[in-house]
């Protein structure tokens, strides 16, 4: 997902998102540790994501307090 895929969604759009990369970043950790991982590089694209996505969260909060 591309930062300006991120930027264009609303907030809530963009805790959902949140929540589900973090449970499938669980999920393949769990795999990873059980041997079961078939595609180990969506380990590491998950986890840029998730930091795009935090990182594009705090933008829009810090944005939001300076408006205010």
């Amino acid at each position: 997902m591309t930062p300006k895929e991120i930027r264009e969604k609303t907030s809530q759009e963009l805790k959902t998102l949140l929540a589900d990369l973090r449970e499938e970043l669980f999920r393949l950790k769990m795999q990873a540790g059980t041997g079961q991982l078939e595609k180990s590089h969506r380990l590491k694209e998950v986890k840029k994501d998730l930091a795009r996505l935090l990182t594009i969260l705090g933008e829009k909060s810090r944005r939001a307090e300076a408006t205010a």
